[in-house]
Formats: structure tokens, sequence, C-alpha cells
């Protein structure tokens, strides 16, 4: 078990634990080969934001089985600084040979009454770390994986992006996909949308095993697929988890909001004129899958407030 925990857990230096670090999260996996099920409970969340930083006292986790994301599940909603959810969510068809391909993202949300679900922060739990047979429990360290809405934002923000320049040479042989923090809002009033490119993860050269210079580039398409604006953001160098922090305006009219198409590419520039495409998404008429879908949806609803979620990027 200290085994499991070790390897499913990582190690932030001392120095940043109050602010790498989202609270903890107890869950016990329990997997029956026999009948291919993983049961995953969730026991209670220590240590998370008080409600100064969050703004609310109300939490619930979501659950993923990755990479296909087909399978999932979350908890009621539980109140309090430490919420005790001790719920069971069961993940089938999962083969014993095929148990290490496979791993459990948990996110952990900030229920708002006014703006919906706010993601404090998230952790991978990769299944080759539990046996064929019986319980193991695990602490989980949740990683902060959004705009804190305190005055200590931005020290988090330096935080995470030192410790992130810090594990490259980590990310880079770990096989994570190529993930994107994105922040929308709509404001219907004064029809601006806006898209702020908050972070990325695991981004990598595919040719060379070196952190890679990567710059994002946003194009707003509109019914027919023709090009109504561009821009892209500076180019961060050497880092496979770049902090971006820009936002773009674009101005859409509230009945154009159904039928436009954003799209986001991140690119590797490997030298002044060559440049490789890490990966794309799109939202809106054209979304590029349910979760970019339901964002675009989420932004509609949220009525000027910002949501942020990330998404995994597909291959060009």
């Amino acid at each position: 078990q200290e085994h499991d925990e070790g390897s499913s857990v990582p190690a932030h230096p001392g120095a940043h634990d109050p602010i790498c670090k989202c609270g903890d999260l107890d869950v016990i996996f329990n997997y029956k080969a026999s009948s291919q099920k993983l049961v995953v409970t969730v026991l209670e969340a220590k240590g998370i934001p008080d409600k100064d930083r969050s703004g609310v006292n109300t939490w619930k986790v979501h659950t993923v089985l990755m990479p296909g994301k087909k399978q999932r599940g979350k908890t009621n909603v539980q109140r309090g600084p430490i919420p005790i959810f001790k719920e069971r969510i069961t993940f089938s068809k999962l083969e014993p040979e095929e148990l290490s391909n496979h791993a459990i993202r948990f996110r952990l949300y900030a229920v708002h009454k006014m703006i919906g679900e706010k993601m404090m922060g998230e952790q991978l739990f990769y299944l080759s770390n539990i046996s064929q047979e019986g319980e193991a429990r695990v602490t989980l360290v949740l990683e902060p994986r959004s705009n804190l809405s305190s005055a200590d934002s931005q020290l988090s923000l330096s935080a995470v992006s030192h410790s992130d320049s810090a594990s490259s040479t980590q990310s880079l042989s770990h096989g994570g996909v190529p993930e994107l923090l994105v922040g929308l809002s709509y404001n219907a009033t004064t029809g601006r949308l806006s898209v702020e490119m908050i972070k990325g993860s695991h981004f990598r050269n595919l040719a060379i095993n070196k952190p890679p210079d990567t710059y994002g580039k946003l194009c707003l398409l509109n019914s027919v697929g023709q090009e109504m604006s561009r821009c892209k953001t500076s180019i961060r160098r050497g880092q496979p988890n770049p902090v971006y922090k820009e936002t773009f305006i674009f101005q859409v009219a509230l009945f154009q909001l159904s039928e436009v198409t954003l799209m986001i590419s991140i690119y590797n520039r490997r030298s002044m004129k060559r440049k490789e495409m890490i990966g794309w998404i799109s939202m809106g008429q054209n979304s590029s899958g349910e979760e970019e879908q339901s964002h675009w949806q989420e932004m509609k609803e949220s009525k000027g407030t910002q949501v942020c979620r990330w998404h995994m990027l597909l291959e060009s």
C-alpha cells in the first residue's frame, strides 16, 4: 500500500506544499478479476481550500475512466471543511491484463448555488498501482487545477509554473496525454466572447526528447467554416507544462453564438520556419467532442461568469 501511494502521488518540494496542493482525497480501490469490476469508494476530502478561498462550503467529486472517458461517476454534494462522501462508484468490463492501460481521474468541484460547479483540483490514479484482488486504500494529493478566487491565485500560479518547469524531464518521460486548460465567458449584452488560454500539461517535442517551445493559435469560424478572426499567444520556451494566462476577446452577436466554431491549436515551434502541431480542440457549432460541447453549453448558461475546463488535445 505504501508503494501504491508513493507511485501514484507526484512529489512536490516541501516549500510549495501550501500552494501546490488543493487537498487530499481518501479513496478505496477494490478490483475483482473474476467479475472484471473495479469498485471505487470515495471516502472524504481533507485540507481543501477554505470558504474564504473557494467561496463555498459544498463539494462533490467526479470520476472518469481514462483514456476512453466512456465510464463516469460522481458523488452527491456534501458540506463542510472535511466533506465525507462514503460513496461507491463501479467501473466494469476491466480485463485483468488491460488494467495497467487505464487510470481513474478524480476531480473535486466546489458547488456554487448561482454559477454551478467550479473545478478546484484533480489527480490521476494509474490502475497499474492496484493488485488484482483485494482492497487498497490510497490518499490522493489533489493538484490545483483552476484559478482560485482569492488574492493568492497569482502566488499559486507562480508556484505552479515553478514546479512545472522543475518537473519538466519527469513530464517528458511520463506518457500523459497533452491537455489544455481553457477559460470561457460570454457577455450577451456586449457580445464579447472571452477566451483565456490558461495552461497546458504534458506537451512533448515529438522528434527530440527535450521540452518544446509552444504557442496557441485561436481561430473563430462562421457557420460555413470561413475564418472570422484569428490570434495567437506568445511562445513559451522549453516548458512541457506551459502557463500562458493570455485572454482573447472575440465579438460575437448572441444570435451567432450557436453558429460559430472556436478552433484552438497548440504548435511546437522547432525553428524559425518549422513548426508542428501538438494537438487541437474545437468548441461551438462543430465541437470536437462531448467535453468541448458541454463546456460551450456551460459557458452559454453561466451568464458572463468564466467557466474553466481541461481538454485533451486531439492529434492532427
